[in-house]
C-alpha cells in the first residue's frame, strides 16, 4: 500500500447532501488530511434516470459550506479526471471488453419480464434467486443480433465461484462470503453505461485509491467487487475497507433522506381541501407527476418538495445539510457533531474544534455500534460553537445564513448585525437571533402580533394602561440611547410599584408582537422612538377600538 493516502467521497446525484453521506465525506476528508494525502470527489452520475439536474451542484456547495474542499474533483480538476463518471464512458467500455475477452464477463439478454419471471420461479423452489450462467456464453455477434431485434443487452461478470470471498474490513474485522453466495451481476446496463459496482473499482485503481470509507450499508456489494478488482488488477493491492456504523433517527428507524418526501405525502394525504392543481402549479410539476408522487411513484427533485411544504405550512425534518444551514446551525457545529457518529477520539472530549479533530481521527477508533442522531445534543453543541466562534467569522455565517432564509435582516449593515448577535447572547442557532431581531426591518403594518401574547401581556390586568404611560413617558425623552431607556423603565417600575416585566412586556409586545426579544432597553434603542411611538400609538389604537366596540 502506498505512503499516501488517498480516499474518495463518491455521491450519486440523486437528492441532496444527506447526514449520513456528509458524515462519510468528512471521515474520508478527514484521513486524508491528517497525514497530508488527498482527498478526490468523485460523482457517480451514471443512472441516467435518477439523477435530479440540481443535486450535483447542491452537494458540493454543502460541502463548502461544511469546509470539506476536494483536492481533485470537479471545478477542480486533476490528473485522474474526467471526475464525472458519465463522461468516462470509453474507460469503463475498455474494461468491459478486457473482461468479455478474457471469458471473465458475458453477454446477456434477458428482458425485464424475464428476470421478474426467472426470480419468481426461484424464490418459489429455493426462497433465493441467483442468475444461471449459460454453459456457453454469447458472442459479440449474438448482443449485435440482439440489440437488432430490440432486445436488452447487459454484460455480467462471472463470479468466481470456486472458493469463498474474504473481506478484510478494518471496523469489523474479516468476513467471509461463502461460494456461491455472491452470484453473477451485472456490470454493463442495456443503455451502455456500467453499474456502480463495475465503475467504482475501476475508478478506485485508476485514482489509487488507498481506503475506501463508506456507510454499513455497502458491505454486501464488497466481496463482489472485490472479485472484479481481482479479475481486472490481479496485480494491485487493493484499499483497505472500513464501513461504518449505521445512524438511527432519534425517532426510530434508520436516518433516511427519503423521510422528508414521506412527511409531505404522508401530510397531503390527510388534508381534505388541498386544490393540487394549485400546489402542482406551486411546485412546478405537471398534475401527472404530483399524482405520481402522492401515490408514492416517483419523487420530485428537493426543491419541488421544499416549495409544496412551504405553500402548505408543513414542517420537514432536517435531513440534507441544507436543511440544517437554513435551520441556523454553524458549519462547525455540524462537523464537529458527524464526526462522533460512530467514532470517538478515545477520550472524553466532545466539543472540539475541527484542528483537534484532524489530530485525533483514527480509523481505529471507528465503532461497530449503531451512533444515535440526537438532536438535543446537537442543539447542545450549536450553542456552544456559538460561543466559541470569533464575532468576525460568526458574522460572515450569520450573514450567508440570512442570504439563503431571504431574511429581512439581511437589510443590516455588519455593524448592526453585529451588534443584534452580542445582544442575543445565548442564542442556541442563528434562526434564534433572526427571530428575535427582524421586527426592527419589517414595517409596522407587517408586524404579526400573537393573539396569546396580547391577551396575556396587554388585554388582562393593566397592560393597556401601562403600556400608555410607557409611550408618554418615551415621548418626553430627549436622549435616546440605551442607557437612558434602561434607565427611564426602571424608574417607571419603581415609581409604580411593579416588576420590570411589567413594564417592559407590553413595550415588548407592542414593537415586536410578541414577548421574545432582544433585551428590552437595546430593542427600543435600536428601533428608533419615532417607529416605537408609531408602533405603539397603532396598537393602542386598534386594541382600544377592539375594547370599546
Amino acid at each position: 500500500m502506498p505512503d499516501k493516502v488517498v480516499t474518495r467521497f463518491a455521491p450519486s446525484p440523486t437528492g441532496y447532501l444527506h447526514v449520513g453521506g456528509a458524515r462519510t465525506a468528512l471521515f474520508n476528508w478527514l484521513w486524508a488530511r491528517r497525514d497530508g494525502g488527498t482527498f478526490i470527489l468523485r460523482i457517480e452520475d451514471t443512472d441516467q434516470k435518477r439523477n435530479t439536474p440540481t443535486a450535483a451542484k447542491q452537494v458540493m456547495d454543502d460541502l463548502r459550506w461544511l469546509g470539506i474542499d476536494w483536492d481533485e474533483g470537479p471545478q477542480v480538476g486533476g490528473p485522474n479526471g474526467p471526475y464525472l463518471q458519465s463522461q468516462r464512458k470509453d474507460i469503463y467500455d475498455k474494461y468491459v471488453r478486457q473482461l468479455l475477452d478474457e471469458k471473465k464477463a458475458y453477454y446477456c439478454f434477458d428482458t425485464t419480464e424475464d428476470l421478474d419471471a426467472l426470480r419468481e420461479e426461484a424464490e418459489a423452489q429455493t426462497g433465493g434467486f441467483a442468475y444461471e450462467r449459460p454453459d456457453e456464453f454469447p458472442t459479440a455477434h449474438n448482443a449485435e443480433k440482439a440489440r437488432a431485434e430490440g432486445r436488452p443487452v447487459t454484460v455480467r461478470f462471472a463470479v468466481p465461484q470456486d472458493e469463498p470471498l474474504v473481506v478484510q474490513d478494518v471496523v469489523r474485522g474479516e468476513i467471509t462470503f461463502a461460494p456461491g453466495e455472491i452470484s453473477d451481476f451485472i456490470i454493463q446496463k442495456s443503455d451502455g453505461f456500467p453499474t456502480y459496482n463495475f465503475a467504482c473499482v475501476v475508478d478506485d485503481y485508476l485514482m489509487k485509491i488507498t481506503h475506501v470509507i463508506r456507510g454499513q450499508e455497502h458491505l454486501n456489494n464488497t466481496p463482489g467487487q472485490q472479485a472484479l478488482w481481482r479479475a481486472l488488477f490481479p496485480d494491485a493491492e487493493r484499499p483497505k475497507y472500513a464501513h461504518m456504523s449505521v445512524t438511527v433517527s432519534d425517532t426510530g428507524g434508520k436516518l433516511s433522506k427519503r423521510e422528508r418526501p414521506r412527511t409531505l405525502r404522508d401530510a397531503i394525504k390527510q388534508m381534505s381541501d388541498v386544490d393540487l392543481d394549485k400546489l402542482a402549479q406551486v411546485a412546478g410539476l405537471t398534475r401527472q407527476e404530483l399524482d405520481s408522487f402522492i401515490e408514492g411513484g416517483t419523487t420530485p427533485d428537493m426543491p419541488n418538495i421544499d416549495a409544496m411544504a412551504e405553500f402548505l405550512g408543513v414542517p420537514l425534518p432536517e435531513i440534507n445539510i441544507v436543511d440544517f444551514f437554513k435551520s441556523g446551525y454553524l458549519p462547525e457545529t455540524m462537523v464537529n457533531f458527524l464526526a462522533l457518529l460512530g467514532w470517538n477520539p478515545g477520550d472524553n472530549r466532545e466539543i472540539m474544534p475541527l484542528g483537534e479533530l484532524i489530530a485525533a481521527f483514527d480509523l481505529s477508533r471507528l465503532t461497530k455500534s449503531n451512533s444515535l442522531f440526537d438532536r438535543k445534543k446537537l442543539i447542545a453543541f450549536n450553542t456552544e460553537h456559538i460561543k466559541m466562534t470569533s464575532p468576525d467569522r460568526l458574522l460572515r455565517h450569520f450573514r450567508d445564513y440570512l442570504k439563503v432564509v431571504n431574511s429581512p435582516v439581511l437589510k443590516a449593515d455588519d455593524a448592526r448585525l453585529s451588534k443584534l448577535i452580542r445582544i442575543c447572547e445565548g442564542a442556541r442557532t442563528l434562526t434564534d437571533i433572526e427571530r428575535k431581531s427582524r421586527f426592527l426591518f419589517l414595517k409596522k403594518e407587517e408586524i404579526e402580533y400573537d393573539d396569546e401574547a396580547v391577551k396575556k401581556v396587554l388585554l388582562k390586568s393593566d397592560g393597556l394602561a401601562v403600556l400608555a404611560l410607557v409611550r408618554d413617558k418615551l415621548a418626553a425623552m430627549d436622549e435616546f440611547t440605551q442607557e437612558a431607556i434602561e434607565n427611564m423603565l426602571r424608574s417607571l417600575s419603581e415609581e409604580k410599584q411593579l416588576g420590570l416585566g411589567k413594564v417592559a412586556q407590553p413595550l415588548r409586545v407592542a414593537i415586536c408582537g410578541c414577548t421574545i426579544s432582544p433585551p428590552i432597553f437595546d430593542s427600543v434603542q435600536m428601533l428608533g422612538k419615532e417607529e416605537t411611538l408609531r408602533r405603539i400609538d397603532a396598537l393602542l389604537k386598534k386594541l382600544g377600538a377592539d375594547t370599546n366596540g
